[in-house]
Parts: C-alpha cells; sequence; structure tokens
C-alpha cells in the first residue's frame, strides 16, 4: 500500500520514515516539524533555526538545524549531538526548541561576533536576556568549552559596560550589593505598593526605588508608562528614585547617598506623622 501510494505521488518522501501527502511544497515550519519527526525523541530545533524562532535574529533560510541526543544522520539537515538538558527546551508554536539561554550559548560558536551582539541585544531589548540562564548553560556545557564560551563572556561584559543590564534580577542584586557596602537597610524587593508592583520598596520610609534597564525605555508608550507609575505613587505619598545601570554599577557612592537621604527623610517624616 505504501508503495502504491508513493508511485501515485499521494505520498512523497521528506526523510527517512517522514512523508508529505500530495506534495512536498511545505512551509518552513513543514520542513521544521519533518526533520523533528525524523531526528525522534529528545531533539529541539538549536542554532540559528531557534535564534530566527525566538526572533533573535532574522532566518536564514537554510537548512534545518537540530540538536539531537543520539548519532542520527538526517539528509538536508544541520545535525548537532548533543543531549539536552530539559531546561534547555522550550516551545515555540508547538515546536521544541532550544531555550533563549541555550539558543545564545549554542550561536556563539557558530556566528560571527556581530551578529551574537545582535542576537543578545535584541533579547536584552525583549527582556528576555537572562544572565543566570546563560551561566545555568555554560556550567551544564562546560565539557565543550571553547572559543564560543569565551565568546558570549566577551559579549556579555561588553553589555555590561555600555551600560545595558541584563536582567532586573540582575541590577537588583547590585543594587542590594551597593546598600550592604554602604550600610543601607535592605528594602523589599518585588515588592506591592497599594497599587502596583516595585522594584523596591521601604514601606515605614515611604520610599521606592524604581530601576531603569536598556530595554525599560525602548519605546515611547513605555517611557510613558514610567512617568504614569511615578506620578502615582508620589500621588500616594512615595518618594520615587529611578536608578539607571550606570547609577548602580558605576555611580554607586552617589546612588546610596540619594538614598541615605531619602531614607532619612521619610522615617523622620513617618516619626512626626
Amino acid at each position: 500500500m505504501l508503495r502504491t501510494r508513493q508511485t501515485n505521488r499521494r505520498l512523497l518522501p521528506l526523510h527517512r520514515g517522514v512523508y508529505a501527502v500530495g506534495h512536498a511544497r511545505l512551509t518552513r515550519d513543514g520542513h521544521r516539524l519533518a526533520a523533528l519527526l525524523a531526528a525522534g525523541p529528545g531533539a529541539a530545533l538549536s542554532h540559528r533555526e531557534a535564534a530566527a524562532l525566538h526572533a533573535l535574529l532574522p532566518s536564514t533560510g537554510t537548512r534545518v538545524e537540530l540538536t539531537v541526543p543520539g548519532q542520527r544522520r538526517i539528509a538536508g539537515v544541520t545535525v548537532c549531538r548533543a543531549r539536552l538538558d530539559s531546561s534547555d527546551v522550550t516551545g515555540v508554536d508547538g515546536l521544541p526548541v532550544t531555550t533563549v539561554a541555550r539558543t545564545l550559548v549554542d550561536l556563539a560558536g557558530i556566528v560571527s561576533r556581530e551578529r551574537l551582539r545582535k542576537a543578545l541585544e535584541e533579547a536584552e531589548r525583549s527582556n528576555r536576556l537572562d544572565v543566570r540562564a546563560i551561566e545555568s548553560v555554560l556550567t551544564r556545557t562546560r565539557g565543550r568549552n571553547g572559543a564560543g564560551h569565551e565568546r558570549i563572556r566577551t559579549a556579555l561584559a561588553d553589555l555590561e559596560r555600555t551600560g545595558t543590564t541584563v536582567t532586573r534580577s540582575w541590577l537588583e542584586d547590585r543594587l542590594l550589593a551597593l546598600l550592604d557596602a554602604h550600610g543601607l537597610p535592605r528594602p523589599s524587593t518585588n515588592a506591592w505598593t497599594a497599587t502596583m508592583e516595585v522594584d523596591a520598596a521601604w514601606p515605614s520610609a515611604r520610599l521606592v526605588v524604581e530601576l531603569d534597564g536598556w530595554g525599560t525605555h525602548h519605546t515611547r508608550d513605555a517611557f510613558q508608562r514610567d512617568r504614569t507609575r511615578s506620578n502615582d505613587l508620589q500621588a500616594e505619598g512615595w518618594t520615587v528614585l529611578r536608578f539607571t545601570h550606570a547609577d548602580v554599577v558605576h555611580r554607586s557612592a552617589d546612588t546610596a547617598e540619594r538614598i541615605r537621604r531619602a531614607l532619612r527623610r521619610g522615617y523622620a517624616a513617618t516619626a512626626t506623622g
């Protein structure tokens, strides 16, 4: 029956055991799915293919790229042989794809420094750049540590030097370290006032600190939203201080002094009120 259908051009072979019905004019997602079916369990779209699906880099339109756990070869598909940790795989449009962190690490070994930088900047712009997750991937893949690992570490260091924050949690950690170094009390982080979540708050001093990363004001709408948030908080009786990456990392003493003065005024106002 199968041979008859192939002869009648109703089933067209794409890969071993994988057929198209009627015609082989598949969409890109069709080719991706066919490659995954041919690869079997444990496979995921990766490298440039995953970067395109995550919208980190434009699609190259070349061969589908997969990471597979075994030694299987698939004609017409670029295969990387590696066993993926479950935390390295996510879903995009119903297809298994390496996570943004794993994709960035994989890209570092195969694309130019400029393209890697663009992918990192796009991840940061869309608030998906998580250095902790990248470090976890680097640790898990240290057995193949090479030029790619060194390249992504260098690229991340460049982003930090140019004032680009690499996740809200990372910048919050730097703020807490700054407060500890200057003997200031720690705030509640990702705390709620009566109406909204804020990055850091000292409720007894009615003080809020908001941290502004590279991607925070990337659009006019985002800029306007933050101005509105600040006005609403001040209308509720909070003092609002906003700090950038450069304020926290490169002007830490001045930032600490501003927080110290605001806390002093806040505690005094609370005591007299």
